[in-house]
This record gives C-alpha cells, sequence and structure tokens, in this order.
C-alpha cells in the first residue's frame, strides 16, 4: 500500500510537468518530466524565481496530494485496486493536458480503452467484459450522433478526443456508469462555465473528474 502512495504522490508531482512536454509536442516521458523540474529549459537561476515556475511547483504539490488520496480511497474501496488506480492516474494527467492544450491525446486515451476492456476480461474492475465492450460502443457512437445534430449550430461543440475518451470510460464503467458519468460532467461544465463566465471550455476534465468519482461510487 505504501509503494502505491508514493507511486501517487510522485505521479501527482509530475503531471503539470508531463502536461507541459505535451504542450510543446514532446515525448512526456517520467524522465523529461523530471528534468522540467529539476533543471527548467531556461538555465538562468533567476528562472526558479518567475511566477510560472512557482506556480508550476505550486500545482504539482497540489496534484500530488489530490493524486494520494483518491489512490487511498481506491486502496481501501476495491480489494485488487492496482488497474483501477492506473486508470484514475491516466485520467488525472489527462485533465492537465487538457486543460492546458484542448486536446486528449490517443497516446493515453486508446490505451485507457484497452486497459478498461482487459480489467473487465480479468474482473479487475467493477463490470463484466459483456458490459464493458457495450459501454466502450455506447460511449463511443452516442456523442459522434449528438455531434451530427449540434454541427450546425458549433462545428467544435465535441471534440475526437472527449469521443475517444467517452469510449475509454465507457469500457471501464459500462452503460449505466456512463450515463452518470455524462449528467454528472455536464453539471461540473456547467458549474465552472458559470463561475468562471466563459463560453467554451475543456471537457476533458470535467469528464475525467466525473469517471473517478463514478468508479468510487460504483465500488461501494
Amino acid at each position: 500500500m505504501w509503494l502505491w502512495l508514493i507511486g501517487a504522490f510522485v505521479f501527482g508531482i509530475l503531471a503539470p510537468f508531463m502536461a507541459r512536454r505535451f504542450a510543446k509536442f514532446m515525448p512526456a516521458t517520467f524522465a523529461g518530466a523530471i528534468v522540467e523540474l529539476l533543471r527548467p529549459e531556461k538555465k538562468s537561476a533567476r528562472y526558479r524565481q518567475l511566477p510560472l515556475y512557482k506556480k508550476l511547483l505550486w500545482r504539482s504539490l497540489i496534484f500530488g496530494l489530490l493524486n494520494t488520496v483518491i489512490t487511498t480511497v481506491l486502496l481501501l474501496e476495491f480489494s485488487s485496486a492496482s488497474f483501477v488506480i492506473i486508470y484514475a492516474w491516466i485520467l488525472l494527467l489527462l485533465a492537465e493536458i487538457d486543460i492546458k492544450m484542448f486536446l486528449l491525446p490517443d497516446i493515453l486515451t486508446i490505451p485507457l480503452l484497452l486497459l478498461g476492456l482487459l480489467a473487465a476480461s480479468l474482473n479487475k474492475g467493477v463490470i463484466t467484459l459483456d458490459a464493458s465492450i457495450i459501454g466502450a460502443f455506447i460511449g463511443y457512437f452516442f456523442p459522434v450522433a449528438v455531434s451530427l445534430l449540434i454541427v450546425w449550430y458549433k462545428k467544435d461543440a465535441f471534440g475526437g478526443g472527449d469521443i475517444k475518451l467517452l469510449s475509454a470510460l465507457g469500457a471501464w464503467l459500462g452503460l449505466e456508469g456512463l450515463l452518470y458519468l455524462i449528467t454528472l460532467a455536464s453539471i461540473l461544465g456547467l458549474l465552472w462555465a458559470l463561475i468562471r463566465r466563459q463560453k467554451s471550455l475543456a471537457f476533458g476534465p470535467m469528464l475525467a473528474i466525473a469517471g473517478i468519482f463514478i468508479m468510487i461510487f460504483i465500488g461501494y
């Protein structure tokens, strides 16, 4: 358990720096994130005093603590939590990437989908394999159908990355969980838009947050 918690804190610390590398279209490896953290791109020592670097450090600390709390809850809730923990970690990283660059990279969403199917087949998730396949199918084609209806009004209302993420979440949560997920994510998105007074926002973080909450809810 302690190894998972240490790993959760380290991963959370590195998540904002990995997201920065994605934003620069660079490989988001752990090694690259560590280099970004310990040796910033600007070699001047004054860079460490800049607001951006300080903001990243505070963000990293918050992400580290948040990921540790989430991992603790999952460890207490699930008897075999390894797959579910990786699910939550990937969602956390996807949320940070989408906030920074309005992009949900396939290099994370596709493995998340495959991992969901694998977890279901090994009985390591919260649904059966049949429910996982149906959830992945509905998660992909439902937003596609919705997008066709609203494309005349706003062509970029729902991005391809959001659709693939919904399919991946469907593979983990099934059809019923997917309906709860979409409802919660929509409420979170509406509240965030009202608070920030924004007409458009990255929907990936809302899906990620809702995905973690629904997973915990189903696990109870």
